[in-house]
Formats: C-alpha cells, structure tokens, sequence
C-alpha cells in the first residue's frame, strides 16, 4: 500500500503534535497546599492569610489576599487543605486565582473551592470554616511565594 508524501507528512506532524502534548503533561506535577483564610464581607468580600507549599518534600510559605462577589454575608476563618496540580516549579502556584465557590458556617461549616491562575496552576481545596458566614461566590485569590 502506498502513502502519498502529504498524507505521511500530516500523519508525521500529528504524531508530533500528541507526543509534543505528552511530553509537556509528563512533566507538570502536584503539590500539597494548604491555607488559614481570614474572610469577610457583605455582599463583596475581602480576604487574607498565609499558608505552605509542600512541593517535592521541602516548604515554601505563602501569603494570601483576596475579593469575592456574590452571595458573601458574615465573616469566618478557614483553614483549607488540598493540592495544587499542573505546576512544574513552585514559583508557579503564584498569581492571580479566579473561580467558584460555596460554603457556610453557623460557628462550624464546610467551605470547597477549585481555582486556576494565569500559568494554569490549579488549585483544589477544601476544608473547614469558623464563624458566621454564607457564601456563593466568584472568587479572586492572589497567592505570592514569601
């Protein structure tokens, strides 16, 4: 059976492509992440804290600032924990998260949230409110390395 050149040429550059694909996802990795959140608001949201990276065994501190828009009424302190997925070094789980995210506390509630930051970093979290808060919320997280 002969292949003409255009169709091995297309064949060669998809096989590239996908290897090209593979090779990049092959070297992302996954960290460990968790955060002590202050938040409050009444209707919009404000929010600060700190936390730790555990990134191939060592510990890199955080600080965490944040807004929020939606349903946000009260204010709690959570303590998050979770991991952050698709970074290659730990300077990338820094920048400027945006996503989703509900939780609520009357003195113990729950609080979950997945996030995603400009160099695909994402971060799935959930953990343990304290306080008196409901929230439905668009979220907006920045985290730096300390």
């Amino acid at each position: 059976m002969r292949f003409s050149s255009g169709f091995r040429a297309a064949l060669v550059a998809l096989f590239a492509l996908a290897g090209a694909g593979v090779s990049s996802a092959a070297h992302a990795d996954t960290g460990t992440i968790w955060i002590r959140e202050l938040k409050g608001g009444w209707f919009i949201g404000v929010s600060g804290g700190s936390g730790m990276l555990i990134f191939h065994g060592r510990r890199y501190p955080l600080s965490i600032g944040g807004l929020s828009a939606g349903l946000v009424f009260g204010g709690s302190v959570t303590r998050l924990y979770g991991h952050v997925s698709n970074i290659r070094r730990p300077s990338d789980v820094a920048g400027v998260y945006g996503g989703a995210g509900a939780g609520a506390a009357l003195v113990v509630g729950a609080r979950a949230i997945v996030l995603q930051n400009e160099k695909g970093a994402v971060l799935t979290l959930s953990g343990r409110q304290v306080g008196l808060i409901a929230n439905a919320d668009l979220s907006g997280l920045a985290i730096s390395l300390r």
